[in-house]
């Protein structure tokens, strides 16, 4: 029997099969949670909506996909970058268990700035980040106190997939 559901939302211009949430799905069936990775890349691929593609479809794409997890039990989001902004716009709309974000953007143009439900909420973030500053991060985790941790990399995350994986399980642990 599974303890809920995680819908892990990859970044732009990466995919379903991405490092990091390929990181966080395994996590996910270790611990016992069914999952799915949606696939934004045709989303993604649309410039002549906006230099990152179409952003409020990748949030309606997840925002029915969450509903529809969400009334069958304990729901977790889970993104990294854009993947990130989308899960927690969608948190705000959909009742959820917990929220999991990596690098997420504070901002994205016309669109809504970052915000989030009153769940508990884990973010991993870079020192140097090269798109989105740390101190935004600092700022927006402390007004929601959310656990935070910045490590030694860049907005890519590459030198520390399995220190993502191992926040999103103490998450799913805790949730």
């Amino acid at each position: 029997m599974s303890r809920g559901h995680c819908i892990l939302s990859h970044g732009f211009e990466s995919g379903p099969d991405a490092t990091k949430v390929t990181a966080l799905a395994e996590v996910a069936e270790r611990l016992g949670w069914t999952h799915e990775r949606p696939d934004y890349t045709d989303l993604d691929a649309r410039r002549e909506v906006s230099v990152v593609g179409d952003v409020e479809a990748r949030w309606q794409r997840l925002l029915d996909r969450a509903r529809i997890a969400a009334a069958r039990g304990p729901l977790v989001l889970a993104g990294s970058s854009l993947g990130a902004y989308i899960a927690a716009q969608v948190s705000l709309q959909v009742p959820i268990a917990a929220l999991f974000l990596m690098v997420p953007p504070t901002r994205m143009g016309p669109l809504p700035a970052l915000d989030a439900a009153d769940v508990p909420i884990s973010v991993v973030h870079a020192w140097h980040d090269e798109l989105i500053p740390a101190a935004e991060i600092i700022a927006w985790a402390q007004q929601r106190s959310a656990r935070l941790l910045l490590v030694d990399d860049t907005h890519r995350l590459a030198a520390h997939v399995e220190t993502s994986a191992q926040a999103f399980e103490s998450l799913l642990r805790a949730v």
